[in-house]
């Protein structure tokens, strides 16, 4: 050590201690980064600052503001958060060899405090670590709660509460209506009913939603030991882990008073085989699975509530979580996943956005529902088999506008990707909404264009990988059925039952297209519409 050095450290940081804080960590910070980037080829990476990395490199929306970063730095590009190396993926190629080639590599997903604390400890769908675990209870979902056969029966809920919406637009006529909140109101109802046969709208329903809204503030909340570990204790000062304890309380009681419910329904444990299959809601099915002694890997009480919450968030699945409205911290996003009743509703939102500011687009998808139905009176599941341009408009809504536009994993074990280092316990961010505005798949990527997915074999399951709405591999969002079914309903009836325009005498180009600043892709404002009744001569 130099006599300068020594003689600064004796005069000045000895005698006065909150200052050798900063001073040591920047140290041991650059000695980290120097030690674990020597003798390897990690990706390219924006200059950094100690502590806080590239935190404040980020703006709003993040996808964008990492699309922006990615131009510079490339395809795979390496932030550091806080104290968390985190992977950018920007390229279809990329993103392959992320959820293909390595699947197995890069299937957990990044820790989050708040998560573990509200539910359960990681035992629901989407937090759970990789593993047996994971395995099974994915098993549980895809069999028994998101099979096609589950969620055909309930097709008579879906469409019941379609229909009323139409008719409670139908009231609202000749007044402009707020779009956005009856997207919400109906995805919601189908939700509630589907995982307890309750309403969002009824009592028991609304108390509940209370809280998933509570839980999806909290969820969006900053924790700072999640990127920064050694200033966990300012959680505990700025009162969130005493907020997050309380809510989970709340919640626990809450589940506790449904499962009781079905437990005293008069069908529960009998022996005599259950003939009312449609009546079953997603409590109902864990309750037997609970039962089931051919099952060998048996789930417990909390298990059962971690797997409600799992499906009756504002989300369904896994592979695209929408928790909170605003992100507050743009390095929230790495806890963040995107699905349920806000994937759904969001699309209806933007698919309706984009069909007002193209009429022509309205006009043909209108011509063909209409063809199709006739006098019938509504839209009803088997008619959308038929209807090739709507699923055009829905495929080509979830590509500019994926409800969750980034995607987040992490790696379990050190790898190489297109010859880059990276290390176990990266996270990763798979920019989708960047992937799916690629020139070099999409000609004129940022126009609204449905007809190019006509004749198409491009597809959200999984396997195009420049077409990632939902996410791939072993990650991907099980409840696609599910959230997809409500979308294609609701989208055929709204436009067969009314003509829509802007209010006033607005032109589609002048729609404020700008999406929230929260990890889901919201619409900044809510849609507002004028509503004309179609009536079929």
């Amino acid at each position: 050590m130099s006599k300068f050095l020594q003689r600064f450290l004796d005069e000045t940081y000895y005698s006065q201690p909150l200052f050798l804080l900063p001073f040591l960590l920047s140290l041991i910070f650059l000695y980290k980064w120097l030690n674990t980037s020597k003798g390897k080829n990690p990706p390219p990476s924006p200059p950094r600052q100690p502590v806080l990395g590239n935190l404040l490199q980020l703006g709003k929306p993040l996808h964008r503001s990492l699309w922006f970063l990615s131009e510079k730095y490339g395809e795979l590009m390496l932030l550091r958060l806080g104290s968390k190396p985190t992977l950018v993926v920007s390229s279809a190629s990329a993103a392959q060899e992320i959820m293909k080639t390595h699947d197995v590599v890069f299937s957990n997903r990044p820790k989050s405090t708040t998560a573990n604390k509200l539910l359960y400890n990681g035992r629901d769908l989407v937090f759970a670590n990789y593993g047996e675990y994971w395995r099974q209870m994915k098993s549980i979902c895809v069999v028994h709660l998101l099979s096609n056969t589950r969620v055909r029966s309930f097709r008579a809920i879906r469409e019941e509460e379609t229909v009323s919406m139409v008719q409670r637009i139908m009231r609202l006529v000749p007044s402009v209506v707020n779009l956005t909140e009856i997207f919400a109101t109906l995805v919601n109802d189908v939700v509630c009913q589907a995982a307890f046969r309750r309403k969002y709208s009824e009592d028991g329903g609304s108390n509940f939603m209370v809280l998933l809204n509570t839980l999806g503030e909290l969820l969006g909340a900053f924790a700072v030991g999640d990127l920064i570990p050694w200033l966990g204790w300012v959680d505990r000062m700025n009162g969130l882990e005493e907020k997050l304890s309380q809510l989970a309380k709340k919640l626990d009681a809450f589940l506790e008073g449904v499962i009781e419910d079905h437990l005293c329904s008069s069908n529960y444990g009998s022996d005599e085989p259950d003939t009312r299959e449609k009546e079953k809601d997603f409590v109902h099915v864990l309750l037997e699975v609970q039962r089931d002694s051919t099952i060998n890997f048996p789930i417990d009480r909390e298990c059962i509530k971690a797997l409600i919450l799992t499906h009756e968030l504002p989300w369904v699945g896994e592979g695209d979580f929408r928790l909170c409205r605003t992100l507050t911290y743009p390095m929230n996003l790495i806890n963040m996943f995107a699905g349920g009743t806000d994937t759904a509703s969001t699309v209806l939102e933007w698919a309706m956005s984009e069909l007002l500011r193209h009429p022509r687009a309205l006009k043909k998808l209108q011509e063909e529902v209409r063809s199709i139905i006739q006098h019938k009176g509504s839209v009803r599941e088997p008619d959308l088999e038929k209807m090739e341009y709507l699923q055009a408009v829905i495929k080509e809504t979830l590509r500019l506008h994926p409800p969750s536009p980034v995607l987040p994993l992490e790696s379990t074990k050190d790898v190489k990707v297109n010859g880059y280092d990276i290390a176990a316990r990266t996270q990763v961010i798979i920019n989708a909404w960047a992937i799916q505005r690629d020139p070099s798949f999409w000609e004129e990527p940022t126009k609204f264009r449905p007809e190019r997915f006509l004749n198409s074999t491009v597809d959200y399951k999984g396997q195009d990988f420049h077409f990632i709405p939902f996410g791939a591999g072993r990650r991907i969002c099980p409840g696609i059925a599910f959230a997809t079914i409500i979308v294609e309903l609701a989208l055929a009836n709204f436009v067969y039952a009314f003509d829509w325009a802007l209010p006033g005498e607005a032109h589609g180009e002048t729609l404020d297209m700008n999406e929230s600043d929260g990890v889901v892709a919201h619409r900044r404002h809510p849609l507002l519409a004028a509503a004309t009744p179609y009536f079929v001569t």
